[in-house]
């Protein structure tokens, strides 16, 4: 610690911190030092310049998360002023109104304003005289030069007395003094008034988030050079956070291959690990840690799904006041949220070794919350981490997604997904997922034993007795699906006989599986084939083969047209997919490839199928057109 202060005896050798505060304890020298700079510290022009910017605002704020570069900014700011700069450090602000006041006066004294006598000094050590504060403010407000007063973790003053004789202090001093605020929360200050007077300079943190030039200064500093890639991944993974950049580029110094560390590192057994959990998660109540280890199994969340995952209800007050504290929950808008990528990291590495086994159960809740509530994609992606296949496949073909695993771009991820899924268990909608996959590969002796399978159990469904013989009730089985979804799977099981049929070469069959989905789509709700416009494409383009093969080529024109007809007016993926939107009951889309529609690639082949016939019409210019 440097302390750039006045702190020296005077000529009749008394000390300059005085005799002591009101509860009769000695100054601590260390609340009125500036903090030392690092050998390895980075001085980031633009936000010093932000900082002087500014040097009429009477009010400055510099908010972030803990370890965001708040406190050494300023440092570094603080000493290359050249007017007075009085620090403390508010960690006594819970010892009372009047030892706050004490030290704060302290510190002003120390940077070289002169205060009167009259000024005075708080007699107790939880209360100040309003008379005080008043004297203090004219003093101030006399000054010809300002004097700054940077205040560092003030989100230890939770007094709101404080706050409001601050205030008062801060407007009544006028321009004889300027107020910097370091703090990891929402000052407790009315800001809404200095910002609408344009009366506050703010930095906060995604300003403090170190920029891809910056972070590769830093790690240069740190003996390191690494190319633009390299540098935006490690970006992408700490968001910027200084801490995290500085803590993982010291522990990069000591390996062998430091280029590899830093980009394989382990989160939770390193320093950062110890230092997120000394400096955010252990300052939590015990309910906050609960909730903060449970949803570290989310990517992103709202209330709703966190108290799903931890039985209560007071996520929303929780989420909403971790976000406001900066304590590494960010806000996507829409009361979505989601955790720092590191500190999720880690939360998750204490989950497992705290409550072994629950990871698997917090997935399976998820994806029971998502699937009424929330996308496909994350609801499968739970389900398939929680190892429940029922689930996965019954959200699938319960939300009409079926076509996706055949044709369009999340057909390779979804392969990809359900690769994972073994022999068991046997539902119905596990049967129709494991049918499509063989069945898109053109593998019948595969496919057809698990169609036939899953076509016999859902044809029984609806008259299957609800009594065991012995006339007791049956349990209810966990995968069973809704009406809405038994319609939906019923749908996918005859878009996949047409598909077999094609590859039969059993035109009658597919005429006949076509004839039923088109039955079948009456039972199903119009907003899920709405969703899924590929399943229709995939009916027809089937349906249009088959025809073509067997030799009826008008008939196969029209059906074929019919698809890239209605694939013209398809809005793309960009239009369809926006950022989080309110909890709603009705799912939205899983995401696409940007600009790509879920039908782009049915309309590709049945293009193909087009240029074909024209090239059979003798019609070599159309045909050429269309391929």
């Amino acid at each position: 610690m440097v302390v750039t202060t006045m702190g020296v005896p005077d000529e009749t050798g008394a000390d300059p911190y005085g005799p002591a505060d009101p509860c009769g304890d000695p100054f601590l020298r260390t609340r009125f030092a500036i903090p030392t700079l690092p050998v390895t510290y980075l001085r980031r022009d633009r936000l010093l310049g932000h900082l002087d910017l500014a040097p009429a605002a009477p009010l400055t704020v510099v908010g972030g998360a803990a370890g965001a570069g708040k406190t050494l900014l300023v440092a570094d700011w603080a000493a290359t002023r050249r007017t007075p700069v009085a620090w403390l450090t508010a960690q006594m602000a819970d010892k009372g109104r009047g030892t706050f006041w004490a030290y704060l006066l302290q510190a002003l004294r120390l940077a070289g304003v002169t205060l009167s006598a009259e000024v005075g000094l708080p007699a107790e050590a939880g209360r100040v005289d309003d008379a005080l504060l008043t004297r203090l403010a004219a003093e101030l407000s006399a000054r010809e030069a300002p004097v700054t007063a940077v205040i560092d973790e003030y989100d230890r003053v939770t007094d709101p007395e404080i706050a409001d004789q601050l205030e008062f202090v801060l407007r009544h001093a006028d321009t004889g003094v300027r107020l910097v605020l370091v703090t990891r929360t929402e000052p407790l200050l009315p800001l809404h008034r200095y910002r609408a007077a344009g009366a506050v300079t703010e930095i906060r943190n995604d300003e403090l988030a170190f920029t891809p030039e910056e972070a590769g200064d830093l790690l240069a500093l740190h003996g390191m050079r690494l190319p633009p890639d390299e540098i935006g991944a490690l970006l992408a993974r700490t968001r910027g956070w200084a801490a995290g950049l500085r803590l993982s580029a010291l522990a990069a110094q000591g390996e062998r291959d430091p280029r590899s560390y830093l980009k394989e590192f382990e989160a939770d057994r390193t320093t950062i690990g110890d230092y997120l959990i000394a400096e955010v998660l252990r300052r939590q109540r015990a309910e906050t840690q609960d909730l903060l280890l449970r949803i570290s199994v989310l990517d992103r969340f709202c209330p709703a799904l966190a108290d799903a995952l931890t039985g209560r209800a007071d996520a929303e007050l929780i989420l909403t006041a971790l976000h406001r504290e900066n304590a590494f929950v960010e806000d996507l808008g829409h009361s979505w949220f989601r955790l720092h990528p590191l500190f999720r990291e880690i939360l998750r590495a204490h989950l497992r070794a705290r409550h072994p086994g629950l990871e698997t159960e917090l997935h399976r809740r998820a994806a029971a919350w998502l699937r009424r509530h929330g996308p496909l994609v994350e609801t499968l992606e739970h389900a398939a981490a929680a190892g429940d296949w029922a689930a996965a496949a019954g959200a699938l073909v319960g939300d009409l997604a079926l076509g996706e695993l055949l044709a369009g771009p999340r057909a390779e991820p979804l392969a990809a997904l359900f690769a994972a899924m073994g022999p068991e268990p046997r539902t119905p909608a596990t049967d129709l997922v494991r049918a499509a996959r063989a069945l898109s590969l053109g593998d019948l002796d595969r496919g057809l034993p698990h169609l036939e399978r899953a076509t016999r159990e859902l044809e029984g469904a609806t008259s299957r007795a609800t009594q065991e013989p012995n006339g007791l009730a049956r349990e209810p089985r966990q995968e069973q699906l809704e009406p809405a979804e038994t319609a939906a799977a019923r749908l996918g099981c005859a878009l996949l006989h047409v598909l077999a049929a094609r590859l039969t070469g059993s035109p009658a069959r597919a005429e006949a599986a076509a004839r039923r989905a088109e039955e079948l789509k009456q039972e199903v709700p119009g907003r899920l084939l709405d969703r899924h416009p590929e399943l229709t494409a995939l009916l027809r383009a089937h349906l249009g083969a088959a025809r073509l093969w067997a030799g009826r080529f008008t008939e196969a024109r029209a059906v074929l047209t019919a698809v890239t007809d209605h694939g013209r007016t398809t809005p793309t993926a960009s239009a369809q997919v926006r950022a989080p939107e309110p909890v709603s009951p009705v799912r939205t889309r899983a995401p696409v490839a940007p600009g790509r529609p879920s039908t782009a690639q049915v309309r590709e082949e049945c293009l193909a199928h087009l240029a074909l016939l024209d090239h059979l019409d003798g019609r070599p210019g159309r045909a050429e057109r269309k391929a």
